[in-house]
């Protein structure tokens, strides 16, 4: 067993609270996005697409500046969160599960949008001629035929959140116990000498971690591949 210190504790804690919160959040507005984008033809859907996926490509430092601007308590949502709710996202553990949320959603979105993709639109068509609503068939149907990719992109989206680096650091900085999750405190580490051992226990952790969510997260992808 790993013997772990306090500190190292801490950090593992916080980043898996970070992770849970992010996927949780994101599971819903996922969910949605990714069945428009599976069943729905609209004017615009290729902006919305792109929009989606954009965390995908663009520097996370970058999003990190955007979130600033954004959610920051001067800036244009976050003031208004600060002034009205006291809600302070920024320099703060909340602020972590916002930068990864938005860094997870893709890989959520994707994983949904495939699975109900192989889904026989018959059987949708079939529930609506026989006088299902259109949420009926939804909850019903489709969602329970699409819930090993729902599950795996709640995994994966878990998963891209403990390594997240860029996105975090730039909105939320790095304050031990608020905000230091484990690629931070890897880094941090990494700048100050005879931490090696530390270093060690925390990258095999992170190895273990994301391997284990990987492999479930490939499972029921084959298991989607099986069933279309």
């Amino acid at each position: 067993m790993i013997n772990m210190s306090p500190e190292e504790l801490s950090i593992l804690i916080l980043s898996l609270k970070v992770g849970f919160f992010s996927a949780l959040y994101s599971l819903i507005p996922g969910i949605l996005i990714g069945y428009l984008l599976a069943r729905k033809e609209f004017y615009g859907k290729v902006l919305i697409d792109s929009i989606v996926y954009l965390p995908l490509v663009l520097p996370p430092v970058t999003i990190g500046y955007f979130l600033i601007i954004l959610f920051g308590n001067q800036g244009i949502i976050g003031k208004f969160l600060h002034e009205w709710f006291g809600l302070t996202l920024i320099f703060n553990w909340k602020g972590a599960v916002l930068a990864s949320s938005i860094m997870g959603f893709p890989l959520l979105v994707r994983a949904v949008r495939i699975s109900i993709e192989s889904i026989d639109l018959q059987l949708e068509k079939t529930a609506a001629s026989l006088g299902a609503s259109p949420l009926k068939v939804f909850l019903s149907i489709t969602l329970p035929l699409a819930l090993p990719g729902v599950i795996a992109g709640v995994i994966l989206s878990f998963a891209r959140s403990l390594g997240e680096f860029g996105a975090t650091i730039t909105f939320v900085s790095n304050i031990p116990n608020q905000t230091r999750t484990l690629p931070i405190a890897i880094y941090t580490y990494s700048q100050m000498p005879g931490n090696d051992l530390k270093i060690s226990r925390l990258i095999f952790i992170s190895i273990i971690i994301s391997f284990t969510a990987l492999f479930f997260s490939n499972l029921l992808e084959k298991k989607i591949k099986r069933k279309s």
